[in-house]
């Protein structure tokens, strides 16, 4: 019965994405594959490792963004952790015949991240500022995002947890145009264990006049090296 239960769950949140899917379906739709992982050295610092492969359309050779990231992480807390890191962007215009990135971007980033939760539910902050060398040009952006991490089958996220996942990030500029964009995202992961979880989803980018929906498809894997060097050494 339990089993049975679980299944429905999935079932019917998949169901729920299906308006939206047939809502993005009217426009051209991207897609983002991704992975992040949080690589721990010791109780205070750990690698932040990311990388996304953007597409224009769900077609993933229509190649929008490469986003490399790395960072290192201080954890102030168990809820508290600033990074610092770089990452280097190229972008590609939509059916262009240039095979090389049309725009090139070198960015430093710092992030504040701080968790609590409520009830059942896990609230996240992050807020990060960018330092953006687009080409030639020199650009600073601030950016602040809200997300909500909501398990389904357990009183909180643990081994083989379903959550909702929920989220909403402001983009802002220092100069020119104040706004830069809004992204919405909505989906469903799962907690296969302590170190990797899956995520699936569909955002909303909103950038002046022109918005456009992505699928994403994510891989959260977070490795313990300090356990590792330990076991290494005995």
């Amino acid at each position: 019965m339990v089993k049975i239960t679980f299944i429905k769950k999935v079932t019917l949140l998949l169901l729920s994405f299906l308006p939206v899917l047939i809502l993005a379906q009217q426009d051209k739709t991207g897609n983002w594959i991704m992975y992040f992982g949080t690589n721990k050295l010791n109780d205070k610092f750990s690698i932040h490792t990311e990388f996304q492969y953007r597409n224009h359309t769900v077609n993933t050779v229509d190649t929008e963004q490469l986003l490399p990231r790395i960072g290192l992480n201080y954890h102030l807390s168990k809820t508290a952790t600033v990074t610092v890191g770089y990452a280097y962007i190229p972008s590609y215009t939509f059916e262009s015949v240039q095979t090389a990135p049309e725009i090139e971007e070198h960015r430093i980033w710092q992030q504040f991240i701080s968790t609590n939760i409520i009830r059942k539910v896990k609230l996240e902050h992050r807020y990060r500022f960018e330092q953006r060398f687009v080409n030639s040009d020199y650009k600073n952006r601030f950016r602040y995002r809200i997300m909500f991490f909501v398990p389904l089958n357990k009183p909180k996220i643990e081994k083989e947890t379903l959550f909702l996942g929920l989220y909403d990030e402001i983009f802002i500029n220092d100069k020119n145009t104040f706004f830069d964009r809004n992204r919405l995202y909505g989906g469903i992961g799962y907690q296969v264990n302590k170190n990797l979880s899956l995520q699936t989803g569909v955002l909303h980018q909103q950038v002046s006049n022109f918005g456009k929906f992505y699928l994403q498809f994510a891989v959260i894997f977070n490795t313990d090296l300090k356990n590792k060097n330990k076991n290494l050494n005995n």
